[in-house]
């Protein structure tokens, strides 16, 4: 089954805003849906968790990269006449019913 993602608008975003999904541009209704005051994404999104230590040391001496999933939600939108980014928590993913 797909998996979906769930990212929460905060209060102060209001109409219009633009999306974006690591730094690309994205479509309501293509890349997500709105449903309240939530941005869906039929697709897993994840962030990269704190490193621990030996993975930060094998980062630190060139051992070894990180090429874990890290994504990040943008949203850009108007308040009080200035323009505003806000990068999003990715608050849940969840396996769709139905």
């Amino acid at each position: 089954m797909p998996e979906r993602s769930v990212v929460e608008l905060p209060p102060e975003v209001g109409e219009p805003f633009e999306v974006f999904l690591n730094g690309v541009p994205q479509q309501a209704g293509r890349d997500f849906r709105v449903e309240g005051r939530q941005l869906v994404f039929e697709r897993s999104l994840a962030r990269e968790g704190r490193l621990g230590f030996w993975r930060w040391l094998a980062l630190f001496l060139g051992i070894a990269g990180t090429y874990r999933q890290n994504d990040s939600v943008d949203v850009v939108y108007d308040t009080g006449g200035r323009r505003t980014v806000t990068s999003l928590p990715i608050e849940s993913s969840a396996t769709r019913s139905g």
